[in-house]
């Protein structure tokens, strides 16, 4: 049995699980934000505190809103990286499109983050998206239309889908909001 406790979520290990994804450098990220690569390497180690700037630079980086670099909550220290409770979810981008999501993963660190989706009744993708990832996605309720690599499905209670390296929208034209639960791998947000 391992008594040590995991290492607990923190902005520096989302950081660094966000830059690995995408397969960027310490280097090619600090040449962007024109600093250094020590000076990056002591933010994903929690040793430098980025000003509020800097976070923005870094979160246009990696392609992630910056609301999802500000949400760490203070879960007591035997939970961490193991349950996340339904008021400490970490919000992901901005809900302008009618879209909500909630990080489920404790963290980043995995090759795979649980997000929960909440679409606005008559609400819908603005913009396809066509992310070099595998997502899996279960409608939990209400209904949502997806198009998947150009063909159309309608989705309700208890359906799931699979989006694999393909072009995609949705939307929710119906009068009442769907919900799903999503897995994307690798982490995205």
């Amino acid at each position: 049995m391992n008594d040590q406790a995991p290492q607990s979520a923190t902005l520096g290990a989302d950081l660094r699980a966000l830059r690995k994804a995408r397969g960027l450098t310490l280097t090619e990220i600090a040449t962007r934000l024109d600093r250094s690569v020590g000076w990056l390497s002591q933010v994903e180690r929690d040793m430098s505190d980025p000003s509020i700037s800097d976070l923005r630079q870094i979160a246009d980086c990696l392609g992630v809103p910056m609301s999802m670099l500000f949400a760490h909550s203070a879960a007591p220290a035997s939970e961490q990286g193991y349950v996340v409770r339904v008021g400490s979810r970490r919000p992901m981008g901005s809900g302008e499109e009618g879209l909500i999501e909630e990080l489920l993963s404790p963290d980043l660190t995995d090759d795979f983050e649980m997000v929960h989706s909440t679409f606005q009744p008559r609400s819908r993708m603005q913009t396809q998206a066509n992310r070099p990832t595998q997502e899996v996605g279960y409608i939990v309720s209400g209904r949502l239309d997806l198009t998947i690599g150009g063909r159309e499905y309608t989705v309700g209670p208890g359906d799931s889908f699979r989006i694999k390296h393909e072009p995609y929208l949705w939307s929710n034209p119906y009068d009442e909001p769907a919900v799903a639960i999503w897995v994307i791998a690798p982490p995205v947000y």
